[in-house]
Order: C-alpha cells, then structure tokens, then sequence
C-alpha cells in the first residue's frame, strides 16, 4: 500500500474485521501456512475514502480489494487470498473454491461462521455482526 499525494493506490488487499478475535486468527492462520503474497489488513486501518462506501459489507464479510476498488467479498475474497500463495497446494486450494458445487459449499459455510463467529473460540461479542430489527 502506497500513498501519493493524498490518492492511496492498493495492490490486491484482503480487508477483515480487526475488532474480531477470531477473524483476526483465521487470517494469521492462513497467513502462516499459505504465505499468500496478497496483504492482509484490517480494515479499520484502511484509510476512509476506501472503506466508507463498503462499510455495511466490511461488517459481514472479508473484502478483496484490488487497486482500491473491490473485486469480491466472502469466500471468494479468501479462495482469491489463497490463490494468491506461493505454494501450489493453496493456489490449486484457492481454485478449488471457486468452481462449482465446491463454492455453492464454501459460501454457505462462510455465511454459517459469519454469522456465529461471535460463539466460536476467538469470537468475542465484538464479533457478533448487527442484527437488523423489524
């Protein structure tokens, strides 16, 4: 990530929730064993003239972002995380997640843990994500 006279140009970037205890492990996790060359930041420390427009998804979901504009959210925002390792076990991985049934399968364990992340270990009542009343 640079910044040039006040535009901030980003390079592939993977923004999740730094206030969760337990996204913040998922993606240390991922980072450790898959070394992707995308960077992985929260996106509180991203700068507000590239998150303000995403806010309600920064919420729910991990977004990918590429040359300051998002190119996908969810699971495939980490299959494209993963595809970004050097390893080829994790960019086949990363594949392998975006082809169908496997990423019909992915996107409703990703919505299921995005919604409980808060009840799993690392999760905190930080990580629970705004209910919508009505």
């Amino acid at each position: 990530m640079s910044t040039t006279a006040g535009t901030t140009e980003l390079h592939s970037v993977l923004a999740f929730d730094g206030d969760c205890g337990f996204c913040q492990a998922a993606v240390r996790q991922m980072q450790f064993r898959a070394r992707p060359r995308t960077k992985a930041v929260a996106w509180q420390t991203l700068p507000p003239e590239l998150t303000q427009a995403h806010l309600e998804r920064l919420d729910r979901e991990v977004l990918l972002f590429d040359r300051g504009q998002v190119r996908c959210g969810g699971s495939p925002a980490l299959a494209g995380f993963l595809g970004s390792s050097p390893s080829r076990r994790y960019r086949l991985l990363g594949r392998c997640l975006r082809l169908p049934p496997i990423s019909l399968a992915a996107h409703a364990i990703y919505r299921t843990v995005a919604m409980n992340r808060h009840r799993v270990p690392g999760g905190t009542a930080a990580c629970a994500l705004p209910r919508t009343t009505g």
